[in-house]
């Protein structure tokens, strides 16, 4: 398979998604909207996945190529093509499809537990640590069935569609170097994530002490990438 990343800055990359992508034999191209590169062709690609941005989506005025990403998602969610959104890219799609995405009462930044729902379709444990960057949360959509939830978000992703579109709010992607990347962008995030204290702000040596939790991390990436995967050449 072909997929296409839409990334929303410099700083905001596909971290271990290309690498995993790359080591399953799949190829890969990326869109920097942020450069104002036009969105890729709908024909150029088999799967699309929408990274995070360093805004939120109804802070300020947007950015000028906002309304044909989401055009490109609605198509998306209308063909049989597998989608795939994290951060900023989970709220657009939960968007897509009629949820509500706002300012949530609580910032994450750092390592959180995930409890698995109970009908949560995802193939993971039912408690998990992962990595979460985010102020912003979002409904859980008609027909889409959820993750599960952290003490400061309760929802943090939904599969919808038998799996071909999955939302995630937290970040199994991330990696050390793509984590401490963030970090040195703290400043362009708003202003309660880039605080340097509340109950769900972890600071930069605390996330990256223990790198063994980046490899736990890739373990549940890859099974959340081959259900996604299988999914999307089912019938």
């Amino acid at each position: 398979m072909h997929i296409y990343f839409l990334q929303h800055a410099d700083y905001l990359g596909p971290a271990r998604f290309a690498d995993w992508l790359t080591g399953m034999g799949h190829s890969h191209n990326t869109c920097h909207l942020y450069a104002d590169e036009a969105p890729p062709r709908f024909d150029n690609f088999d799967a699309l996945i929408v990274l995070d941005a360093p805004f939120g989506l109804h802070e300020g005025a947007p950015p000028t190529w906002l309304q044909r990403e989401r055009k490109l998602i609605a198509r998306m969610l209308k063909s049989g093509k597998p989608l795939l959104g994290v951060g900023i890219g989970a709220q657009l799609i939960a968007e897509a499809l009629g949820a509500i995405v706002s300012r949530g009462t609580y910032a994450e930044r750092g390592w959180q537990t995930i409890t698995l729902a109970d009908e949560s379709p995802f193939d993971l444990p039912e408690r998990f640590e992962a990595f979460t960057w985010h102020h912003d949360v979002f409904g859980l959509p008609d027909e889409a069935l959820p993750l599960g939830g952290s003490t400061a978000s309760p929802l943090q992703g939904f599969a919808w569609d038998g799996g071909r579109v999955v939302a995630l709010q937290c970040h199994l992607e991330a990696t050390a170097t793509s984590v401490s990347v963030l970090y040195d962008h703290l400043a362009a995030f708003d202003e309660r994530l880039a605080a340097t204290d509340g109950a769900y702000l972890q600071s930069r040596e605390t996330v990256i002490e223990e790198p063994r939790r980046f490899d736990r991390l890739a373990a549940l990436l890859d099974r959340v990438m081959l259900d996604w995967l299988r999914h999307a050449r089912r019938p």
